[in-house]
């Protein structure tokens, strides 16, 4: 393993209070009835997302577990020690709120699930046409 050098840790600890300074949590708390963590920033804003947007929290239930939230000592992380689950702050503030793959997969499911004139006329289009074409290699006759 590589070893960190002076200069190098001097660059991470200036890299890091810019992060800071662009908003770091000073507070926490998993709101149960709006199914949202809110987030208190140390500029006074307030953040409020829906854990349903949250990788590794989306599909929790279990309220008391996503109750207890520890803040990292630079406010740039949350930890949910009873899920071992983490968020980063900085990436919440820019709008990431998972890996890539998750992301996507999260994006593709709500697209699909969207209802509108023009998908439907879409459908129906491609239903007169006999609809979805086989898989290459599908043993559909």
């Amino acid at each position: 393993m590589a070893e960190l050098t002076e200069r190098e840790f001097a660059k991470a600890e200036v890299a890091a209070e810019t992060l800071r300074e662009r908003g770091h949590a000073v507070g926490a708390r998993y709101n149960s009835r709006h199914k949202r963590l809110i987030i208190n920033l140390h500029t006074g804003v307030e953040l409020s997302v829906p854990m349903r947007l949250l990788e590794g929290l989306a599909d929790i239930d279990d309220a008391e577990a996503l109750s207890r939230i520890e803040i990292t000592p630079s406010g740039l992380g949350l930890h949910w020690p009873d899920l071992d689950a983490d968020v980063y702050v900085p990436a919440m503030l820019s709008g990431v709120f998972g890996s890539r793959k998750w992301m996507a997969a999260e994006l593709g499911r709500r697209g699909g699930k969207a209802r509108s004139p023009a998908k439907a006329a879409a459908a129906r289009t491609n239903g007169l046409k006999g609809g979805r074409p086989p898989k290459v290699g599908s043993n559909r006759s």
